[in-house]
């Protein structure tokens, strides 16, 4: 096994001093030319027509029960640490006493916006919050995410 090593090794430091533009390509990566802004490369979904996100169906017959712990698993896995970090904490804290209507409130939004950041800088007054999310549950999350107490947070258990 040892000796089976060596010889690849080997071979690649052949390879390497006999074509050394291979492992330079491989072995940075580049982010274009230098001092260019990649500002242009990030696609704004409220520019592109031609994207057409679908409409989160709302599971009107779905017992109260079955919701909080959908919501529960659905705060968790986010895509993205920093929400399923704010969002988790959230549900764990709050979501067991909270009436239909405020469960509503939150499943409208985490599952309708279409970009997680959005609700990420809503929460943390980043961006302003649009009409229709300013409920009780995001002043709720909100002074949530302001941690005032200072607590140390984690992923709460499943």
């Amino acid at each position: 096994m040892i000796s089976m090593l060596r010889h690849k090794i080997t071979n690649l430091s052949t390879l390497a001093s006999r074509q050394p533009s291979i492992v330079r390509m491989f072995s940075s990566f580049d982010c274009g030319p230098p001092g260019k802004d990649h500002e242009d490369d990030i696609v704004h979904m409220e520019d592109r027509k031609d994207i057409v996100i679908p409409e989160y169906p709302q599971r009107e017959n779905e017992k109260l029960e079955t919701r909080k712990q959908r919501l529960i698993y659905q705060s968790r896995k986010r895509g993205m640490l920093e929400n399923d970090l704010l969002l988790s904490t959230f549900a764990s804290k709050y979501l067991q006493n909270m009436t239909a209507d405020q469960v509503h409130q939150y499943d409208t939004l985490i599952n309708k916006p279409s970009n997680d950041w959005d609700i990420y800088y809503w929460a943390t007054n980043k961006k302003p919050t649009p009409p229709e999310y300013e409920t009780e549950v995001m002043s709720l999350l909100k002074d949530h995410v302001k941690n005032e107490l200072k607590e140390s947070r984690r992923m709460p258990d499943l």
